[in-house]
């Protein structure tokens, strides 16, 4: 329950993600930078502890773990790159504009807003501090997101409208997503793999995604110290507050 809890979460980060785009576009390097570093945060400080920790308890041998790791930074680096149009690829496009194309686009996000609320889900069948942890780096990165999705509509001359219920959309798919899980459990000697699996997803979205959307163009000290706040704040809540 505390997972469809924060996937409501969620829902409102990509509301208001889609509202930023159309209304707001100054400051969003400022609430990038935080929320990657908040990702890098639960990367390092939370999920891969964790894995490790149950990897211990149950004697697995680390590389197999470490591999999913791999597979889940590179396999999301391929679907971004192969199935999404994101704005630097957009570029590419030039002024060849055509509503359809924002809409495979936004339903490709889609897609991905659903597997982020199965992936919070089965973070909640570990532990609820590694749940909560992850819930609250998809609440930023689905941010990102709602503002990706309404941005891909109205770049390719959809209306306002349109972008709005494609929004709405990708705020609903989380929730979906985490309800699934209440259906199956995955057994905790396979969670290290998809502890990895995830942690890796993590890392290329934090790293690869939403830090350089931050330092582009607007960059500034503030966004920097902004990335650097949000690790320590990871820290600070992994280490010294108990979910």
């Amino acid at each position: 329950m505390l997972a469809i809890l924060c996937t409501i979460c969620i829902f409102i980060s990509t509301l208001l993600g889609g509202w930023f785009a159309v209304r707001h576009q100054k400051h969003l390097h400022l609430i990038l930078g935080l929320t990657a570093g908040i990702i890098v945060g639960v990367f390092a400080f939370d999920i891969l502890p964790e894995m490790f920790d149950i990897i211990a308890r149950f004697n697995i041998d680390p590389t197999w773990p470490m591999v999913a790791l791999v597979a889940g930074f590179l396999g999301f680096h391929i679907v971004e790159k192969l199935l999404l149009i994101h704005h630097e690829h957009e570029t590419q496009y030039g002024h060849h504009k055509h509503p359809q194309v924002g809409i495979l686009s936004a339903l490709a996000l889609g897609g991905h807003s659903f597997m982020d609320g199965i992936g919070i889900g089965l973070a909640f069948q570990v532990n609820s501090g590694v749940g909560a942890s992850i819930a609250i780096a998809l609440i930023g990165h689905k941010f990102a997101d709602g503002l990706n999705a309404a941005s891909l509509m109205l770049t390719h001359k959809n209306s306002v409208r349109r972008a709005v219920y494609m929004v709405v959309l990708n705020a609903v798919l989380p929730i979906l997503g985490a309800i699934s899980t209440l259906f199956f459990t995955l057994p905790e000697h396979l969670l290290p793999y998809y502890l990895g699996f995830f942690a890796g997803f993590l890392l290329y979205i934090g790293a690869s995604d939403i830090l350089p959307q931050a330092h582009d163009g607007n960059s500034n000290k503030r966004t920097v110290a902004l990335t650097v706040l949000g690790v320590a704040s990871m820290f600070v809540v992994t280490r010294f507050l108990a979910f």
